[in-house]
C-alpha cells in the first residue's frame, strides 16, 4: 500500500469484500489527513493490527474510543514549551489530532492499546455470530 490518500479502498474487517471505508477527519482542525501516519495490518482470519506513529505523546494525552461503528483516535498534547527555548529549526510535530476509522459491524478492539517506541498498537478481532455465520444445509434425495 503505497500511496495513504487512496484507502478509501479499505475499512478494518471489510477486506473479505476488499473495501476499506477510512474516513480521516480532522475534527474541525486545519490539519492534514495524513498525520499521524499508520498502518492497517491483516495478521491472520479475522484479526488485524492498527499501529500508528504517535511520537511524542504520552498514554494520558491520547484518547480512543468508539462510537457505532467508528474507531476514534486522539490525541492532545498537555504540556507547554517553555518561552525561553529559541528553536533553530522545529520539524518535530506536536500538534493534536483526531483520526476517525468506520469499522464492521462485528469488529471488536481486543486487550488495552499499547505505545512502545512511539508506535501505538492496537489490536481488533472479526467476530461473527454464530447465527450470522454461513451455514451448511444438506441435500437429501426423496
Amino acid at each position: 500500500m503505497g500511496n495513504l490518500t487512496n484507502l478509501n479502498q479499505f475499512g478494518i474487517g471489510f477486506d473479505r469484500i476488499h473495501r476499506m471505508l477510512d474516513d480521516v477527519i480532522s475534527g474541525g482542525t486545519s490539519l492534514a489527513p495524513t498525520y499521524p501516519p499508520y498502518n492497517i495490518e491483516k495478521i491472520k482470519d479475522d484479526h488485524y493490527r492498527l499501529t500508528m506513529a504517535v511520537a511524542g505523546f504520552k498514554p494520558d494525552e491520547i484518547d480512543i474510543t468508539v462510537e457505532g461503528n467508528t474507531l476514534i483516535i486522539s490525541a492532545k498534547h498537555t504540556e507547554k514549551h517553555n518561552p525561553d527555548t529559541n528553536f533553530l529549526y522545529k520539524g518535530i510535530a506536536q500538534r493534536s489530532f483526531m483520526r476517525k476509522f468506520e469499522l464492521d459491524g462485528y469488529i471488536k478492539i481486543k486487550n488495552d492499546a499499547v505505545i512502545e517506541h512511539g508506535i501505538l498498537t492496537l489490536d481488533l478481532e472479526r467476530e461473527v455470530p454464530e447465527k450470522e455465520k454461513p451455514q451448511k444445509i444438506s441435500v437429501k434425495s426423496i
